[in-house]
């Protein structure tokens, strides 16, 4: 009886190794940044507020990372996104990328990668930035301006300034242009960059909303916190339409989609998840600011259905992407993400013990495990039972003395990270330091 469960055990792993193949050479890959949208609101990960069957159907068929961390805002994230460094080695200000730094496109391109991004900047007013940073191609919304980016937007196309006046949608624009991309590229290796412009307020109506006005030239006009649904409905839909037409193009075996939130849900907005309220926390270090959904997808090779209670967070996404790639960066020691590649192949691979955020302040600087989290200040919570971190841990127990010295290891490591060349600029913190641009500069404006 034993003989035969083992045998049948050892024929179901077999049938998983011929299902789950190692990954082609050069996939494909998209890496989707939704701004503003938390753990809490996708159906597949427990939310009850908004529809998201897209994503819901994208989880089903992969895996879904239910202990998966991003910066508390957004500029951090995407540094630590596409540098897979953490905070304390890079970050300069709000809404800048230090023009020193090392993107995955540029690892990638050198290895006949296709590169694109397409969405939302906010690293840099520099007309070549996208380019310097490694893509080819590029349609932004704030890189040289701040215009508006829903109705009737003002874009960038690889630099070039153009204004829409016909009733556009900035997020529908910009996803014409990710599927041109698609398109253009289907018999190369590419990798497209998505920072989604959706769902960041202003709450509007979007092309599909009644409501939705195509003559608003302000983004801020008829603004209600009951359309966030509706954005967030209109952003699930975008990534629905980019499966498809992988689809189209027999693309989804060769190309590893990723899905990740930048940070928690805007403060003000509530949401339904698993039986009770969830209050959207951005700019907080809870969970509720930090918690974000992660989903990865690749028929063929990341076995379907799948939840992965490891801690992850946003500095994995270029290591994994290098790893699957066969991409060796020239110092690997300057990374601080783990590849998932193992994992998402249904091996245990090498789990994180830790994640870990900077911030200029103390307050905001710690290190974390699963449920225990220890501040630079000295304070340690159970983020796992006290989400809202509402009471400091004060009992020396035999647990809570161990975990101080774990996380004071980790917080130790990066004490003297910090280039000197930064430290200056920490008292800044996290304000937007977005300027219009000098009124007597040359304009690059193209009509649409």
């Amino acid at each position: 009886m034993i003989r035969s469960i083992v045998i049948a055990l050892l024929c179901v792993s077999l049938a998983d190794a011929t299902a789950f193949s190692a990954p082609p050479a050069k996939p494909n890959f998209i890496v989707i940044l939704a701004d503003d949208l938390g753990y809490e609101c996708l159906g597949t990960d427990g939310g009850e507020s908004y529809s998201t069957p897209h994503l819901d159907k994208l989880a089903a068929g992969g895996m879904r990372f239910d202990r998966a961390y991003a910066q508390p805002l957004c500029t951090p994230t995407r540094l630590q996104l596409m540098t897979g460094r953490y905070n304390v080695w890079n970050y300069t200000s709000f809404g800048e990328l230090n023009r020193k730094e090392t993107t995955f496109a540029q690892l990638l391109k050198p290895a006949g990668y296709a590169t694109g991004i397409f969405g939302k900047w906010q690293l840099g007013q520099e007309v070549d930035s996208p380019q310097h940073f490694g893509f080819d191609v590029s349609c932004l919304w704030q890189q040289t301006r701040r215009p508006s980016r829903f109705p009737n937007p003002g874009l960038e196309f690889n630099g070039v300034e153009r204004d829409f006046t016909n009733g556009e949608f900035g997020p529908d624009v910009v996803q014409a242009e990710a599927l041109k991309f698609i398109d253009a590229n289907r018999e190369r290796p590419f990798f497209l960059y998505y920072p989604m412009i959706l769902t960041h307020g202003p709450f509007i109506p979007t092309p599909s909303d009644p409501e939705y006005d195509p003559k608003a030239v302000n983004e801020n006009a008829g603004q209600n916190k009951k359309f966030f649904a509706s954005m967030v409905k209109h952003m699930d839909a975008h990534v629905g339409e980019l499966e498809r037409r992988l689809g189209q193009h027999g693309l989804l075996e060769k190309t590893l989609v990723l899905f990740i939130g930048d940070n928690g849900t805007g403060k003000g907005l509530t949401t339904r998840w698993r039986g009770r309220d969830y209050a959207g926390g951005k700019g907080l270090s809870t969970r509720a600011g930090m918690h974000v959904p992660f989903i990865a997808s690749w028929p063929g090779v990341i076995p379907a259905g799948r939840v992965n209670n490891d801690l992850v967070d946003t500095t994995d996404v270029l290591p994994t992407l290098l790893d699957a790639a066969g991409v060796k960066p020239a110092e690997p020691s300057r990374l601080d993400g783990h590849s998932l590649l193992a994992m998402l192949q249904g091996q245990l691979g090498q789990p994180r013990e830790w994640i870990y955020s900077w911030h200029p302040t103390a307050s905001r600087e710690f290190a974390a495990e699963k449920t225990l989290k220890l501040y630079a200040d000295g304070r340690l919570v159970d983020y796992g039972r006290d989400p809202q971190q509402e009471h400091d841990i004060t009992e020396n127990t035999a647990e809570t003395t161990a975990a101080r010295e774990r996380l004071q290891k980790v917080l130790s490591r990066f004490a003297s990270a910090r280039p000197a060349e930064l430290k200056a600029r920490d008292g800044k913190g996290y304000q937007d330091n977005m300027k219009a641009p000098p009124a007597n500069r040359t304009s690059r404006k193209k009509a649409a």
